[in-house]
């Protein structure tokens, strides 16, 4: 009897160990949803960052120069480049492959929105980019760029 008890001690507990993931699990490159650019995502202490590697067009159309965060509310930012630009901020990982509490800044509109991102396969990451709740927001499937 007490070999079955820590027999099903074990198997709870390893149960309960693939249930919260791997917290390095997102880490790496990312091509997002509009397949406009590819985010890599690293770990600095124990947050999660984003940044920006590569953009299908990297170039200002008009002046042939790199593209520039020009919708960004504030001016001082107007000038910095898009590529290589962090724009996922101090996630957390919270168990079940899921990392919360950070900031996602699109440099399409100018906005940072909370957001939570979710690993639903080894290849595919949920980002969701909210304001308040995240009932109100957008999910982007981003796919692991290999």
């Amino acid at each position: 009897m007490k070999q079955v008890k820590v027999v099903l001690f074990m198997t709870f507990l390893s149960l309960q160990l693939f249930a919260q993931g791997n917290p390095d699990a997102c880490l790496g490159t990312w091509l997002t949803g509009s397949k406009k650019g590819h985010v890599q995502i690293y770990k600095q202490g124990d947050k999660y960052f984003g940044k920006i590697i590569w953009l299908k067009e990297p170039n200002d159309e008009a002046t042939g120069k790199p593209k520039l965060d020009k919708n960004n509310p504030d001016a001082q930012k107007k000038s910095r480049p898009i590529l290589g630009m962090v724009n996922l901020n101090n996630f957390a990982y919270d168990g079940n492959n899921v990392w919360e509490g950070g900031k996602i800044y699109d440099p399409e509109n100018g906005k940072e929105y909370s957001c939570k991102m979710k690993l639903v396969s080894a290849n595919q990451l949920d980002v969701r980019g909210f304001i308040g709740v995240s009932l109100i927001g957008r999910t982007d499937n981003w796919t692991r760029v290999k």
